[in-house]
């Protein structure tokens, strides 16, 4: 089997870079995406556009998200996340100062173009591609999951942050500051932190590997039932992200009750990570991934029949909300057992695309079904979609990767 290419060596602390992702993974999905929907209400009544309309705002950003995707994995592969990061970081920064100035449709949506780049650039794809650059595998584990349950932290700091701002200064003022603390607490700890951390390996004869680590990807069936495992789930966690509240309201909750029971997935998605990493001791990511699906088919199955009860209620959405944040954990690691770091940042990147479209369409898809059905069909395809998921991570660990398939050649 061919040597492993060994792991680039950062100029600067390894903790050092751990940490600095850590906090701007925390105010990068804080600002850029978590603060949209405190700015929905009062940002549409000014422009005088309906929510609807400024909703495709961010529906837009991640779609253009998803297709920066790839583009994006190619340069970390080549070149590292440094210049990728920082200039990201400055470009996020002046997206939001330009959001606050924005006047009609045509404006907002452009500059939403500009956030899906940035987002593309700055947000986890890129940030789990240094780790994977700087850091042997057993110390892989430990940094995702610091930087992830920081990061997990972001709604509950910007959310509140946000609506005390727009109280006070109103919400054009109030994002010219979140645009300027972006600014001021990403850009130097990329620009300063990331110096030297490089992809494995720089020679042509690397970059050929990582070619061709994507087409035996793009060749291989499992890759394509991860894929899709992944995509059902994204789309799952999107409708139940925008759609919860207004499903527990349907069930007979007070809306201020039913934002707080919401509240609960937050909370219990940095447990759910915490747990994930000590099932790994015992069982591959695949199955712990799989095995969590099916937990949260079977929580939001019931939560239609437990949920008009409170106990009940938050009962099934911490249920759910333990695997809300498994799938950041499960895609790096099942990718590099599967494949490699080699490729690393343009397969993930590969796969990201069609999630991400899944996270951007299935809030409109579940609106439709609520409009047309009522809101109490919601959450079918929710329990659908995980119940999918989970039989397409199980049935993808019995095919070989490459990996193993060269493990098993070398054995011959």
């Amino acid at each position: 089997m061919p040597a492993q290419p060994e792991v680039a060596e950062p100029r600067g602390n390894r903790s050092l870079v751990v940490a600095a992702l850590a906090v701007t993974q925390t105010v990068g999905y804080g600002v850029l995406y978590y603060v949209f929907g405190v700015f929905l209400g009062p940002m549409s009544t000014d422009l005088g556009i309906s929510t609807a309309t400024s909703a495709g705002a961010l529906t837009l950003a991640i779609l253009v998200s998803g297709v920066m995707s790839v583009p994006v994995g190619r340069w970390l592969d080549r070149r590292g996340a440094h210049l990728l990061m920082t200039a990201g970081s400055l470009l996020a920064s002046i997206a939001v100062l330009a959001w606050s100035q924005v006047q009609n449709v045509i404006q907002l949506y452009a500059v939403f173009v500009l956030i899906g780049i940035a987002s593309a650039m700055v947000l986890y794809g890129p940030a789990i591609a240094v780790l994977v650059a700087v850091l042997e595998p057993k110390r892989r584990t430990n940094a995702l999951l610091v930087v992830t349950l920081v990061a997990g932290l972001a709604s509950t700091i910007f959310i509140p942050l946000a609506g005390q701002l727009i109280s006070a200064q109103g919400w054009r003022h109030a994002l010219l500051i979140l645009g300027l603390v972006h600014n001021l607490v990403t850009v130097p700890l990329h620009a300063l932190a990331l110096r030297g951390t490089r992809p494995p390996g720089t020679t042509t004869a690397d970059r050929g590997d990582r070619g061709r680590a994507l087409r035996v990807a793009l060749r291989d069936g499992g890759f394509w039932l991860i894929t899709t495992g992944f995509v059902l789930h994204s789309g799952a966690l999107a409708i139940v992200s925008v759609h919860l509240v207004l499903f527990l309201v349907d069930l007979g909750y007070q809306p201020a009750v039913a934002a707080g029971l919401t509240g609960l997935l937050g909370l219990y998605s940095v447990t759910g990570r915490i747990v994930t990493s000590v099932l790994q001791r015992w069982l591959d990511m695949s199955t712990i991934a799989a095995r969590t699906f099916l937990i949260q088919c079977f929580a939001i199955g019931v939560l239609p029949l437990l949920g008009r009860h409170p106990l009940g209620a938050a009962l099934c959405i911490v249920l759910f909300g333990l695997g809300f944040g498994v799938s950041t954990l499960a895609t790096p690691a099942i990718l590099l057992d599967r494949y490699g770091a080699a490729g690393y940042g343009t397969i993930s990147g590969a796969l990201a695309t069609p999630v991400l479209a899944a996270r951007a369409i299935g809030p409109l898809g579940a609106a439709l079904l609520a409009t047309t059905a009522g809101y109490r069909y919601t959450m079918v395809p929710v329990a659908l979609a995980c119940v999918a998921a989970s039989v397409c991570l199980t049935f993808s660990r019995y095919i070989p990767g490459p990996q193993a398939r060269a493990t098993h050649d070398v054995h011959q």
